[in-house]
């Protein structure tokens, strides 16, 4: 089967490479030249484990290929997957649908035969329906169906999440697209994974649903962590005993400083704004959007505290600024919060990421960036860890302490023992747990 996949951002490159993987011909399309130019010599422009050799071993067999010639590729494929940026409007919080409206109109105009067009970009509900209309007012005479076919993939771990996921969601309004995507996603069809079929405006609400509930659950962890604080529990204890509970799981019940990265924040908001469209407000939704923005500021504060109430003219260390580990993904990250409000109060900042110091650069300012975590503690006041990359999990407490003038640590992902960090003479600050001083 012949794809054309519109757009190589993240979600765009992964499902196009994992596609192909599977034995379809893909051509990844994307009007930015210089990007299509770098794909073809091997370059990959995201860190995701495992995507350069994925991307490099299906060029060479042949079912690989990136273009900037999107009416050859549409007319050439079974069908289309959109895969465009849907990013949060700006003053209104709706979801700016202007790429793949873009996208579908030029869609339209290179048809070439039946074809099946796929929004996998994460859009309203309705807009599957908006795309059909956009279409067929431009070629009435094209024969065509559209499909809703949301993407379920974390970032750094986004291929074991396409070949294996949980389930896949398509929506469709015809047998034909329905034949159509049985074929495309066939290999698991072959493994058993759950493949549920609906109309478009369920499987449109499914993907903000299933994202809304997830980060209500890192909200209501990250609140039972304060309350941990205040009376003397441990939010671990009481993840892990909520955590065994089938009817709630262990997932997404890790304390932290808020939700951050391409999905959750704008998933919401999202979806809050098309509920109040519709008369019909989600109040729980509203509250965790609003106790999230809250709660990177509060982080500030609780570093703040934990260097005496005072770090004006103090230097701060910060490990890590993408919002989870094994990404080059900074996007609404509580580095990008929690740093500037450090600056706010005098700090100078020194920080390092494995991964995304690159784009941190263009958005952090006045930072020093380190070429490794000892040097960013050196001659620093107090180390706050921001994302939990495993390197941070496995460093040398003799040098950390060493590289400190103070040996104060404000662990924000809980990677460190308190007791073992009070024994080994660190003044130790983590989220839901007692101190260690």
């Amino acid at each position: 089967m012949q794809i054309a996949m519109i757009g190589t951002g993240y979600v765009g490159l992964v499902t196009g490479a994992c596609f192909s993987e599977f034995g379809a011909v893909v051509t990844c399309v994307d009007s930015d030249k210089v990007k299509i130019e770098r794909l073809n010599n091997g370059e990959i422009p995201i860190f995701e484990p495992g995507l350069e050799a994925l991307v490099q071993s299906n060029v060479k067999a042949g079912r690989l290929f990136f273009s900037s010639d999107l009416r050859t590729a549409v007319a050439n494929s079974d069908a289309v997957f959109i895969a465009v940026g849907t990013p949060s409007r700006r003053g209104d919080g709706h979801a700016d649908l202007t790429y793949v409206f873009s996208a579908a109109k030029e869609i339209a105009e290179a048809l070439d035969g039946y074809t099946l067009v796929v929004t996998k970009s994460t859009v309203p509900v309705g807009t599957g329906r908006q795309v059909e209309a956009t279409m067929r007012e431009l070629r009435p005479d094209a024969e065509f169906d559209v499909s809703s076919n949301p993407e379920f993939l974390r970032e750094g771990a986004a291929i074991n999440d396409f070949m294996r996921p949980d389930r896949v969601v398509i929506g469709v309004n015809s047998e034909r697209a329905k034949e159509v995507m049985r074929e495309l996603y066939r290999p698991l069809f072959l493994r058993e994974t759950p493949i549920v079929f609906t109309d478009m405006e369920t499987s449109e609400l499914i993907k903000y649903a299933a994202n809304t509930f997830l980060a209500t659950k890192i909200t209501f962890i990250n609140e039972i962590a304060d309350l941990c604080e205040n009376i003397g529990a441990d939010v671990h204890d009481v993840a892990k005993g909520i955590g065994l509970d089938g009817r709630i799981g262990s997932k997404f019940l890790h304390p932290g400083p808020g939700y951050g990265g391409s999905c959750f924040p704008k998933d919401t908001i999202a979806l809050v704004k098309t509920a109040q469209e519709v008369n019909s407000p989600l109040r729980i939704v509203e509250t965790v959007i609003d106790i999230n923005a809250k709660r990177k500021k509060f982080m500030a504060g609780k570093i703040l505290r934990a260097c005496d109430n005072t770090i004006k003219n103090k230097t701060i260390a910060i490990l890590g600024v993408t919002f989870k580990p094994n990404t080059d993904d900074i996007r609404d990250a509580p580095s990008l919060e929690i740093i500037p409000a450090l600056q706010g109060l005098g700090a100078n900042i020194k920080a390092y990421d494995p991964e995304g110091m690159n784009e941190g650069k263009q958005i952090l300012s006045d930072v020093e960036w380190c070429d490794n975590a000892y040097q960013a503690m050196e001659g620093a006041h107090g180390l706050a860890i921001l994302t939990e990359w495993n390197e941070f999990r496995g460093l040398d407490f003799a040098r950390m302490k060493r590289a400190l003038l103070q040996p104060t640590i404000i662990d924000l992902r809980n990677i460190y023992d308190p007791i073992r960090m009070k024994e080994l003479g660190f003044n130790y600050t983590s989220v839901g747990r007692q101190p260690s001083n």
